[in-house]
C-alpha cells in the first residue's frame, strides 16, 4: 500500500471516533512522523461551539505533546464523507501554518477523491511568528 493510501486510510479510522452530536459532520485526521509513527485526531464538538476542536488541531496538538516537532511531520491527511473535498478551516490553517512546514504535504479526502496540497497553498499570507518580531 502506497505511504499516501495508508496516511488516508488511518485518517478515516480517526472519523469513526469523531464526536459530532451538533453538526453531524465527521472529520478524521492522521499525522505521519518521519519515523513512520501515526497520530490520530478527530472533530470533539462542544456544546459551547467555540470549545470544540478540529481533527486536525487534535492531531497536531496531540503530536506536539508527544514531542514532535514542525520538521518531525512528514505529511497530514484530513477525510471526510461530505461529497466535496472539505478543506481545513480558517482556525487549523492558522494553528497549521506555525505547527507544519509550509511544504508539508496535506493529503485531503472524501473517500472518492484525493487532493494534495500545503500551507503554501491554503494560506499563502498567513499570520506568524514574523510579523510579531515587525511590530517591535
Amino acid at each position: 500500500m502506497i505511504e499516501q493510501e495508508r496516511l488516508i486510510e488511518k485518517a478515516f479510522l480517526a472519523l469513526e471516533h469523531a464526536y459530532a452530536p451538533y453538526s453531524g459532520f465527521q472529520v478524521g485526521a492522521c499525522i505521519q512522523t518521519r519515523d513512520d509513527h501515526y497520530i490520530l485526531g478527530a472533530n470533539i464538538e462542544n456544546a459551547a461551539y467555540g470549545s470544540t476542536n478540529c481533527a486536525e488541531r487534535s492531531a497536531v496538538f496531540a503530536a506536539y505533546s508527544m514531542g514532535y516537532r514542525k520538521e518531525d511531520l512528514k505529511a497530514l491527511a484530513v477525510v471526510t464523507r461530505a461529497k466535496q473535498i472539505t478543506t481545513p478551516c480558517g482556525a487549523c490553517r492558522q494553528v497549521l501554518s506555525e505547527l507544519l512546514n509550509a511544504d508539508t504535504p496535506i493529503y485531503l479526502s472524501n473517500g472518492i477523491e484525493v487532493a494534495v496540497t500545503n500551507m503554501k497553498e491554503l494560506l499563502p499570507a498567513g499570520f506568524g511568528a514574523d510579523d510579531l518580531k515587525s511590530a517591535n
